[in-house]
This record gives structure tokens, sequence and C-alpha cells, in this order.
């Protein structure tokens, strides 16, 4: 018995990964955060199996499914929204499972901050403009912010930022974040990434206030930086003619010649 933790994506079904599917396809039990996951995905499940919504459960509840499901020698498909690397609470779901000696593995997802990059159609990492992604959010009722990770200290090193979890803030993300990027800095939300009722606002960080109004809570995206709006930036060097490089060598003499094969 094996309990598989699975990235389910950011919303559309289809974004799931293969690996992803056939796990949820080959095991008996799912068990799923029924707020954020899809039920076409459920579809994947086999004839019969054990689903269970947990959005309503706690950590006990839920560790509780998985005991019975490894005493009747079921894999469980343990499906989160987005990809498990970040906000997903399997952290204290995995120790408790290593305390208990349950077997697991883990599947990665596509998740939310890539789905709102592909439908703003943005490169969040362009040559000379910004080479740095910084992954936060502001504190919240269910988890607090260690005090050198603030939005200032972020904003300090000029990168690009991804801002999760954080709409209901959204005036104390724009108060922290004026100082250094400006006014003019271009703001974009992403409201509900790749599901069919998606939302982008477009704005600064003058207006994005005004822009929103209210009007979004809850999985919404905010991505701030100069790369949002660059028309002017350089071109990466790895395409660029001339540049002697592994699988393109300039030479005879290059260092590369002969090791493409």
């Amino acid at each position: 018995m094996t309990v598989h933790f699975i990235g389910a994506g950011p919303g559309a079904p289809d974004l799931l990964t293969l690996r992803g599917r056939d796990r949820i396809a080959a095991s008996p039990v799912c068990l799923y955060a029924g707020s954020l996951i899809p039920e076409a995905i459920l579809a994947h499940c086999p004839p019969g199996a054990r689903i269970v919504n947990t959005a309503p459960m706690d950590l006990d509840a839920i560790l509780a499914e998985i005991v019975d499901a490894h005493a009747a020698g079921h894999d469980v498909a343990r499906l989160h929204s987005g990809d498990l690397s970040v906000w997903s609470a399997m952290g204290e779901q995995l120790r408790r499972l290593r305390a208990l000696g349950i077997p697991f593995t883990v599947t990665p997802g596509v998740p939310a901050f890539a789905a709102a990059a592909a439908a703003l159609e943005a490169e969040l990492t362009l040559p000379e403009l910004g080479q740095s992604l910084v992954l936060t959010r502001t504190p919240g009722r269910a988890s607090r912010m260690p005090p050198r990770e603030s939005l200032t200290n972020f904003a300090a090193t000029g990168a690009t930022l991804a801002i999760h979890l954080s709409i209901h803030n959204l005036a104390t993300v724009v108060a922290d974040l004026l100082p250094t990027y400006g006014a003019d800095c271009p703001v974009a939300v992403v409201w509900r990434a790749s599901w069919p009722d998606e939302r982008i606002v477009r704005a600064t960080l003058a207006t994005v206030e005004a822009a929103i109004a209210g009007s979004m809570e809850r999985t919404a995206l905010i991505l701030v930086g100069p790369v949002l709006a660059a028309e002017q930036f350089g071109e990466s060097s790895l395409y660029a003619t001339g540049y002697d490089r592994r699988f393109r060598p300039q030479s005879a003499t290059s260092r590369f010649a002969g090791s493409a094969e």
C-alpha cells in the first residue's frame, strides 16, 4: 500500500500530469481538497473507488482515512491543487506518515504561478530586466510569516514577485511595495488561473486597488514587476548568432567541437 501525493494542477483538468492521472486511476481510495480540485479530475478514479472530500476535515481525520486504507492494503491518491512543493500542507502529512511507517510517493503538478504566467502570455524572467522570481505570500490566519520574509525585504531585490494567498491583503501589498517598485510598476492579478471563469486584471501599483475594487477573493495570484509590461529588453545569448555552445559550436577550434554528438 502506498499513499500517492499528487499535484493536481491549477484548475484545468487537462493540466494534470500523465503520472498523476495514472496514479489516480490505480488507487482504490482518493482523498482530494474539494475546495480547489475540479470534479472532472475525479473521473480518473477507478470504478467503486472511495472518494473523500477533505475540505471539511482536520489532519487527524485525514490521517485516519489513510490508516484505514493502509490496513486494507489500498493505495491512496491524495490530491492537492497546484504543485505540492509550496503551501500544500503536505509536509505535516509526510511527517506523520514517516512516523507511522506508511510509504508514500510525491508527483509534482503545474503550479498556479505558471498557469497565471501562461494566461498573461508572459515570461517572468527577461534578460537584463529580471532574472529572479520570488514566490511568497502575506501573513494569514493559518500561517504566519517568518520576520525576515517580508514584502519589503523581497522588494529590495527588484525581482518579479508572485504573491499568493494575499488578495485580501492587497492594500498592504501595495503599501509595502510602492516605495521600492514605484507607482508605475506593472501589476497583474489572475483569478482562478486556467479555470473556465478565469479573470485577469492588469494595472499598476498605483491603480490596482481601484481596478480590483473587492471583486476577487481567494485563489487570486498577484504578480508584480517590470517584466510584466516590458517591450524593451535584451535577447538571450543562448540563441544569438555567434554564441559558442555545446550544441552549436561556432568553429572547428571551439572547445565544444565534436561534443554535440
